[in-house]
Parts: structure tokens; C-alpha cells; sequence
């Protein structure tokens, strides 16, 4: 059994490319999927693309529960693959996916049964309260969905097989079109639902998509994980996952929740600037989406090189993939900034509404590599366990410069959303010269070399350069 399951690890590939490809096919299926949702919603009113940009945000923050168990189990699965820990990392799955879906339940139970005392507490303007109830309690709802989903995601891709959830993506992109149409505009015999028809149509999909994910889970390690399974308990494992997980989960929470308070400054500043805002998220997101698969797949990369102690690789795959990102996003940035007024008419017709995205989207063009910087060294980062260290920096950066200042110049000073994007990319700067640093230091590389040196002896032959290596780092 042992060597059946090595050989397994060994025929999945962990090279740059042939993760990258599959994760940003799907990210991309998934952002256009947002961006029909912003379209359709659109045609309803601009109203409604408020009520659904700050309700996503609200969504966004309460998902990073679930990235304190799901971000450190990823990286835990794949550096146990790359040790040829297989059971070890099967079972961290298996943990995983318990306790994110009791969460889920958890959590969708009280926005199920709380939508207005919710829309009130993320100061959503009073006007929409009424149209915000229906979406925020049928897609809050279905969390839990949401939430196995991600454990199942993350589960499959750390093991190497990113074209699974790919193939999700694209049949979740399909049927949430189809039935965004149907449930909106009245299409095939269905009454004209509007914002409810846009929640209805995403709590289908995501229903659809945990039991996609579902199957491909139980079959992405060499022994399938079945009914009776659900019966493991580690607790060494599930505190390894906690000890790795727990500082992503506060930083993926700072950022989401740091996103959540600046929506709701915008709200403060009106309906006009909360609409061009969740516009140009939408916009923004084709920008850096290849670059965010770049920095999903080197942490995948990372962890498993880890694992398997080549850790001169682990370290140079880091700045093989910044340089690719940067280019990527600098084209991305500039091509929307030079469309973006076209772009922008196809959300829009208010000037208004596009005058300030035509501004904001030149600002794009400043923050993308600094974004690019900051995810590509944070994953690297977590790919290696250093998680503490990020969500240090986070907690700092993001609330004293992202949101703080946010306040005091957007909103006390009355400069607006300019300013507050400016805050935004000082942010993202912040942190990406600061965990720049960090990887270039190497500590916990070269704490984990100097372990894995006494437990085998200077004997132990030394890992090749990266430029040496065949197969596993080729791009």
C-alpha cells in the first residue's frame, strides 16, 4: 500500500504551469459569473447592484471562518504529499470538511433568520434595506454549501488535481446564467423574481456545486474517503491544522472585514459611490486573476517542494512566479484603463456612476503590482508554514492604513472614494514590502534546512539549484 500510494503522489504534477492553467480557468469562469450577476442585476436597477455589492462583501467576511481551517489544511495536505505522508494528508481532508460544514450550518442559520437586523449592522442604506432581506437571507442561507464546497476545493487542488473544481467552475458558470435568466426576466414559464430571482439562481448553483465536489472529493487520494470515515479523529493533526490555519484565517478575516467597513464608508458617501465601487470590483478582478493563480499555485508549489526538502527550490519558485504576475497584471491594468469608459458603459448608463470608475481605473493601474507583490510573497510565505508573520503585517497594514485612513480622508475630510483608494494601495505597498523582506531573510527556510540536518546528517544529499532541476519547476 505504502508504495502504491507514493507512486500516486509522484504521477500528480506540481509544476507551475499545470496548476496555474486549471486554477485560473476556473477563477476567471467564476468572476464572469460575478459579472452576469452584476450585469443582470443591473437591468433591475442600480439599487439592486448596491444592495447585492455590499450583501457580497458581508458574505466574503463571514466566508473567512472557514479559511482559518481550510487555508492551513491546503497547505498541510500538500506538504504531507510531498513528505509521501498520503493517510496523513487524507485524513487532514477529512477534518476539514466536519468542521467547516458545521460551521456553515451554523452561520447560515443565523443569516437565515436575521436578515434586516443584519443589513442594519453593515449600515446598509435605509432605502434598501426592504430589497436586501430576500437576498440576505436565501444566499446566506446556503453557507453551508459554500463553506463544504471550499473544503472540498481545497482538499482536490492540494493534491494536485486543479482541473476538477475547473470542470465545476464551468458547469456552475452555465447553470447560474441560465437560471439567472430564467428567474430574473421571467424566461421559460418562470414569474419575474428580480433580486430574489438572483439569489435563488446562486443558492441552485452552489448547490450543484457541492455535490460536483462532493464526488470528486471522495476520490482525490488513493484510498476513497467513504460514510464511515466521518468517524476520524486526529487531534495532533487538527491542531497542526490550527497552528498553520489560525493566522491566515485573521488575516484572510482582516482583509474581508477591513473590505466590509470601507463598503460601508462608501455607503456613507451614497448610493453613486457604493455602485461605481462594486463596479469596478467587478473590473478589477480580470486585472489580477492570472497573477492570483500564479500565487494559488506557487503556494501549492511551495508547500509540497517543503515537504519533500528542496528547499533551495522552494525558494527561487517564489520569484519565478512574482515576475511572471507582475507582467501579466501591468498589461491587464493598462488595457482597462485605456476601455475603460466602454467597459463601464456596459454596467452603467449613469455619467456620474462612470466618471468615477474612468478615475478609479487609472488609480488600477498603481495598484496591481503592488497587489501582485503582496499576494505573491504571502503565498510563498504560507507555502512554508510562515503564516504569523503575514497576519501581523496584515492586522497593521489593513486597518491602520486601509481602513483608518480610509475614514479620515474619505469620509471626515469629505475626499471621497479617490481617497480612500489611494489608502488602498498604500496598503497593499505596506504589505508587500514587508513580506518581501521576509521571504528574502529566508528564516523559516533555513530553520526547517537546519532541522532536516540534524535529524539526517550532512550526508543527505543537498537539493539542486532551480535552474539544475527538471520537471517539477518548469513553467
Amino acid at each position: 500500500m505504502k508504495a502504491s500510494l507514493s507512486d500516486n503522489t509522484k504521477e500528480r504534477s506540481f509544476s507551475l504551469w499545470s496548476l496555474a492553467w486549471p486554477i485560473f480557468i476556473e477563477l476567471m469562469l467564476m468572476i464572469m459569473l460575478g459579472t452576469v450577476d452584476t450585469l443582470m442585476v443591473s437591468r433591475i436597477s442600480d439599487d439592486a447592484v448596491a444592495v447585492t455589492g455590499l450583501s457580497n462583501q458581508l458574505f466574503g467576511s463571514v466566508s473567512t471562518v472557514f479559511s482559518v481551517l481550510t487555508g492551513g489544511a491546503g497547505i498541510i495536505i500538500a506538504q504531507k504529499l510531498g513528505a509521501r505522508l498520503n493517510e496523513e494528508a487524507r485524513t487532514v481532508a477529512i477534518i476539514t470538511m466536519k468542521v467547516t460544514g458545521l460551521i456553515g450550518i451554523l452561520l447560515g442559520i443565523v443569516l437565515y433568520l436575521f436578515p434586516e437586523p443584519i443589513a442594519r449592522i453593515i449600515q446598509m442604506p435605509a432605502s434598501l434595506i426592504p430589497l436586501s432581506r430576500d437576498y440576505l437571507a436565501i444566499v446566506g442561507g446556503g453557507l453551508a454549501f459554500n463553506a463544504m464546497s471550499s473544503a472540498f476545493s481545497t482538499a482536490i487542488r492540494s493534491s494536485g488535481n486543479t482541473k476538477g473544481p475547473m470542470v465545476t467552475a464551468v458547469s456552475i458558470n452555465v447553470l447560474h446564467v441560465a437560471l439567472n435568466y430564467a428567474f430574473i426576466f421571467g424566461a421559460f414559464g418562470f414569474p419575474e423574481w428580480g433580486l430574489t430571482g438572483v439569489a435563488v439562481s446562486n443558492l441552485l448553483s452552489r448547490i450543484v456545486q457541492f455535490i460536483i465536489l462532493a464526488i470528486m472529493f471522495v476520490g482525490s487520494f488513493e484510498r476513497r474517503i467513504g460514510l464511515r470515515d466521518l468517524r476520524i479523529r486526529d487531534r495532533k493533526l487538527f491542531r497542526e491544522i490550527l497552528r498553520i490555519g489560525w493566522p491566515l484565517g485573521v488575516n484572510s478575516s482582516c482583509w474581508s472585514l477591513s473590505q466590509m467597513v470601507i463598503f460601508m464608508f462608501l455607503a456613507m458617501l451614497g448610493a453613486k459611490d457604493l455602485a461605481a465601487r462594486t463596479y469596478l470590483s467587478t473590473l478589477e478582478s480580470y486585472c489580477f486573476v492570472l497573477g492570483y493563480s500564479i500565487a494559488l499555485s506557487v503556494q501549492i508549489q511551495i508547500a509540497h517542494q517543503f515537504g519533500a526538502k528542496q528547499f533551495k527550490q522552494a525558494y527561487s519558485s517564489a520569484y519565478r512566479a512574482l515576475y511572471i504576475g507582475l507582467a501579466i497584471v501591468l498589461v491587464n491594468a493598462t488595457i482597462l484603463a485605456v476601455f475603460g469608459k466602454h467597459f463601464l458603459s456596459f454596467f452603467t448608463d449613469d455619467p456620474e456612476i462612470q466618471q468615477i470608475g474612468i478615475a478609479l481605473l487609472v488609480l488600477n493601474m498603481i495598484l496591481q503590482p503592488g497587489k501582485m507583490l503582496n499576494m505573491g510573497f504571502n503565498a510563498a510565505l504560507n507555502g512554508v508554514g510562515d503564516t504569523r508573520y503575514s497576519m501581523v503585517t496584515s492586522i497593521f497594514s489593513m486597518w491602520l492604513i486601509a481602513t483608518g485612513l480610509s475614514y479620515v480622508l474619505g469620509v471626515h475630510y469629505g475626499w471621497g472614494l479617490t481617497a480612500i483608494y489611494c489608502c488602498m494601495i498604500a496598503d497593499e505597498y505596506t504589505r508587500g514590502i514587508l513580506v518581501f523582506i521576509r521571504w528574502k531573510q529566508r528564516k523559516y527556510v533555513r530553520r526547517a534546512q537546519g532541522e532536516d540536518e540534524r535529524l539526517h546528517g550532512s550526508d543527505k544529499p543537498v537539493s539542486m539549484p532551480i535552474e539544475d532541476q527538471k520537471g517539477s519547476l518548469q513553467f
